[in-house]
């Protein structure tokens, strides 16, 4: 069902290499997640494309102006002067957003588990569950979550894990957006994908 060239007919930008290493790694391990039926398979690979800047970003882009490190983080950065000191300073920026968070408890956790692969794994916590689910030392080697055909798989236990298989069949769109986002971001973006998903692998 998920074949290379279906991919390119969801995200046009899609890299043959790439294409070739997802629908591979999906196609071998989709079953064992549960991904079985076209809706689970069009919502997943709806939400995994945007997620991924339609599979063409497999690691978390930390280099900001300080104009838009106040658009993104507001809380964080009240003005340029406090964004400043952070702006294309992608270590030193992820440490400010994520120490102390999901899981980062070590000097240095911000920048080694910044955002990887199709779901934008983040966090030592998420690496550390992802481990368990995928049998990856993503632990000790965080940066294998970028791999495109290792991303897939961790994106299919992320997916089962958070029970989206059930939000699929229920065509919940909005639910599974919080489960892998915290929010609703990019929503309309993702309705269109998962849509133009049906089409292609119905």
């Amino acid at each position: 069902m998920i074949t290379p060239d279906r991919l390119k007919q969801l995200a046009p930008n899609i890299k043959p290499d790439v294409a070739a290493a997802i629908a591979a790694a999906l196609e071998a391990n989709r079953v064992t997640y549960g991904v079985t039926t076209a809706a689970r398979v069009a919502h997943f690979l709806g939400q995994v494309c945007h997620e991924s800047g339609g599979f063409t970003r497999f690691t978390e882009n930390l280099n900001y102006s300080a104009e838009r490190l106040c658009a993104v983080w507001p809380s964080r950065f009240p003005n340029v002067d406090a964004a400043t000191p952070f702006a294309r300073n992608p270590e030193a920026l992820a440490e400010k957003v994520y120490s102390g968070r999901m899981g980062n408890v070590n000097p240095g956790d911000g920048a080694k588990y910044k955002g990887r692969g199709l779901i934008q794994l983040t966090g030592r916590a998420n690496y550390t569950e992802a481990a368990k689910y995928t049998g990856l030392d993503l632990v000790n080697d965080p940066a294998q979550a970028a791999d495109p055909a290792k991303s897939a798989i961790i994106a299919l236990g992320y997916w089962k894990s958070r029970g989206l298989n059930e939000e699929a069949d229920q065509d919940d769109i909005a639910t599974i957006t919080r489960k892998i986002n915290g929010g609703l971001v990019g929503l309309s973006e993702r309705r269109e994908l998962v849509e133009r998903a049906k089409r292609v692998f119905a």
